[in-house]
């Protein structure tokens, strides 16, 4: 067996044959992986579209709405990789697949050890990207982990909720970029932004007492009122 690599990774297998989700269910898991299981297309787009995943598996052919159909309107939303897979492994069904955005294409069938080298592969680029994108804005003081989804100063850490880390990480990367909440409620909460809804006031309330017990000095979080939020950098 193919030793994993990313054994904590969060894996949601949207495919409707049993039979065969319940395979790659039992084989993932053994390899370490976290997997959910969805055998309908319009539940799969709904629980992917929740963020709680690293990776989706989808197939084509599904009950509700088809693999193609989830993978555009996931692209609307989030960047989650998607591995496609299908019985359909013409080249034009492959190009349909990539040009919708998928990561990777698997044709049916194939053996649980292509399957997690192809995952594999897709986890360790993600990976990559993650880390350039976060060296690109890495803040003067915070050094950021995304794998404990915290931040630390001096060694300290902030012990930010994964709600409160996502929004920081979001501010850290466009500082002096004005969000306003109906923005950062679909980016960062997943959901509609409603007036009487004061989650994200106190998600960024905690947020800003975090970074004040580190002594943060690098940056703001400034409330630009009837607008929304602000970050602004410090003398750097």
């Amino acid at each position: 067996m193919l030793s994993c690599h990313f054994p904590a990774a969060r894996i949601l297998l949207v495919e409707d044959d049993p039979l065969l989700a319940s395979h790659m269910q039992g084989n993932l898991q053994a390899r370490g992986y976290n997997v959910s299981l969805s055998q309908n297309g319009r539940e799969g787009l709904r629980l992917a579209s929740s963020g709680a995943f690293d990776l989706v598996l989808l197939d084509i052919l599904l009950p509700g709405i088809s693999g193609l159909q989830a993978l555009q309107h996931l692209r609307e939303r989030l960047g989650v990789p998607v591995i496609l897979i299908s019985a359909l492994g013409g080249e034009q069904d492959r190009i349909a697949g990539f040009s919708q955005g998928a990561d990777d294409y698997l044709a049916k069938p194939f053996s649980m050890d292509e399957l997690q080298v192809r995952i594999a592969a897709v986890l360790r680029r993600v990976a990559y990207e993650r880390r350039e994108l976060m060296q690109a804005s890495l803040d003067p003081q915070l050094q950021f982990d995304e794998a404990r989804m915290d931040v630390s100063l001096q060694g300290q850490w902030a012990e930010l909720t994964h709600t409160e880390f996502r929004l920081l990480e979001l501010f850290v990367r466009h500082p002096e970029g004005l969000m306003s909440k109906a923005f950062l409620y679909q980016q960062v909460l997943r959901r509609a932004y409603s007036r009487h809804d004061r989650s994200l006031d106190m998600h960024i309330s905690h947020v800003r007492r975090k970074l004040q017990a580190l002594g943060y000095t690098a940056g703001r979080l400034e409330t630009v009122w009837g607008k929304g939020y602000l970050f602004t950098r410090e003398g750097v």
